[in-house]
């Protein structure tokens, strides 16, 4: 059998990192088992679907680095599809014609409340004469469910889930206005695309057993099913937006690498033995649904940013330089001179040993864009008090005597200075790493003095020193 997955989501707002997690999982084992993912847009919903969101989707998956297989299908589109559908099962008398009003709907479940019976429909249209229906009245159609037995859906996660059919009731198709409902298009969608499994969040188990009634009726196969825990914050509430609910575009704009972001959420509920770090071709590799758990997934936002802190330190040094020239562009308004864009490779490893995201990164090295003067940090601005000034103009005579500019002369002529002047080194330079960087925290300073080089490094001391 062919597997095929489908990644559907409705377009009323962002790529959540749910739907993210959801998307991924669907790729990877359409990939582990040389199938194909398909993407359908659910957007029935005309009140709420936006053709923004619909491109918010498709950049959020192009940018984690998600692919699918043909063009996506809009589920609207295929309304008069569904319909069809409805009227083949009203033909074949497996679903029926209702013409219960709202009002009455609502009578009848509050008639039921007050007697402690079930509000489900009760229905009182199923077996009815079509000649008693009301004039002027626009029917919907109605699932003619099966009332004995059960209904059972074999999980792929979840195990067999099995629910009396005597508990459910018919669902509605068509509504009145002829428009399909989500549970008939659902069905219909799957079984045109030839899904074979239906992998997505276990909020929607409770829809597999209805899906599965119209799966049996209409005589068509049903595909696998495997319904993945819901993710929850890192304490153990629902996920919410103070937990990092947030759109995968957020992510990216936090500075989160999309490979660090597709190994995140692969952990969040599947697992390898200990593995943490699986990159992208290695977890083609090995997912598979046994590996996917049945308790909530807990989002950890400061766990992200750690995982995010390899994989900016494993990154190709020359895709790294190019990604932060691109966020410090987007940050200073402005491109990067020529000399400016050269100092991003020599300071690069530096700054990354300590960067969580990109922003940071891009944080950490602002100062090698900063124009003269320097904007200070409060911090920064104390360091250049008292004494500094005239240790800056001593430590600004030595370094322009020298003939070399490299990390060995640098060192060793401050290292000197500090020697001669009975300072410790730190003394030396916590002035000097104010004055070249506004800052009091850097990469050391030697090497901030080599980034900067001779002439802009000679020219921020100067504009300190007494």
């Amino acid at each position: 059998m062919s597997v095929i997955t489908r990644f559907a989501p409705s377009p009323t707002g962002f790529l959540h990192i749910g739907g993210a997690r959801t998307a991924l999982f669907n790729w990877l084992f359409a990939k582990h088992h040389g199938g194909e993912m398909l993407l359908r847009i659910e957007d029935t919903d005309r009140a709420r679907s936006t053709e923004a969101a619909v491109t918010a989707i498709h950049e959020g998956l192009h940018w984690l680095g998600l692919d699918w297989q043909g063009e996506p299908i809009s589920q609207f589109a295929r309304a008069g599809r569904h319909a069809e559908v409805a009227r083949q099962l009203l033909a074949d008398g497996k679903a029926y014609h209702c013409y219960c009003s709202p009002e009455e709907l609502a009578e009848m479940r509050e008639l039921a409340k007050a007697e402690g019976r079930s509000t489900r429909y009760d229905g009182r249209w199923r077996e009815r004469d079509p000649s008693d229906a009301p004039q002027g009245v626009d029917p919907v159609i109605r699932l003619k469910a099966p009332q004995a037995g059960a209904t059972v859906v074999q999980d792929l996660v979840q195990g067999d889930v099995t629910v009396q059919n005597s508990e459910m009731d018919d669902m509605v198709l068509l509504r009145a206005d002829s428009t399909p409902t989500y549970m008939l298009a659902v069905v219909v969608d799957d079984h045109d695309m030839n899904v074979s499994h239906v992998i997505r969040g276990d909020d929607h188990l409770t829809n597999a057993i209805r899906q599965r009634q119209i799966y049996d009726l209409m005589d068509w196969a049903a595909p696998e099913f495997a319904h993945i825990p819901l993710i929850h914050g890192a304490d153990g509430a629902k996920l919410s937006k103070r937990h990092g609910a947030l759109g995968v575009e957020a992510y990216r704009d936090m500075g989160i690498l999309p490979a660090a972001l597709r190994n995140y959420l692969l952990r969040l509920g599947w697992s390898h033995g200990d593995e943490e770090i699986i990159d992208t071709e290695q977890a083609i590799a090995w997912f598979d649904l046994d590996g996917v758990g049945k308790s909530p997934a807990r989002f950890d936002v400061p766990r992200l940013e750690s995982l995010n802190s390899h994989y900016i330190r494993e990154m190709d040094e020359a895709e790294l330089c190019a990604l932060l020239a691109a966020q410090l562009t987007q940050e200073h308004g402005r491109a990067l001179s020529d000399v400016e864009a050269a100092r991003l490779p020599l300071a690069l490893a530096a700054l990354k040993e300590r960067a969580k995201t990109v922003v940071e990164l891009a944080d950490k090295a602002g100062f090698l864009l900063d124009g003269r003067p320097l904007a200070l940090e409060e911090k920064a601005a104390k360091l250049l008090l008292g004494e500094a000034p005239a240790i800056l103009a001593r430590a600004h005579a030595t370094l322009s005597a020298l003939d070399d500019w490299d990390l060995d002369a640098l060192s060793e002529a401050l290292r000197g200075l500090a020697e001669a002047e009975g300072l410790k080194l730190g003394k030396l330079a916590q002035p000097l790493r104010a004055a070249l960087t506004g800052r009091n925290a850097s990469p050391g300073i030697f090497e901030v003095l080599f980034f900067l080089g001779r002439q802009e490094s000679l020219d921020r001391i100067g504009d300190h020193m007494a």
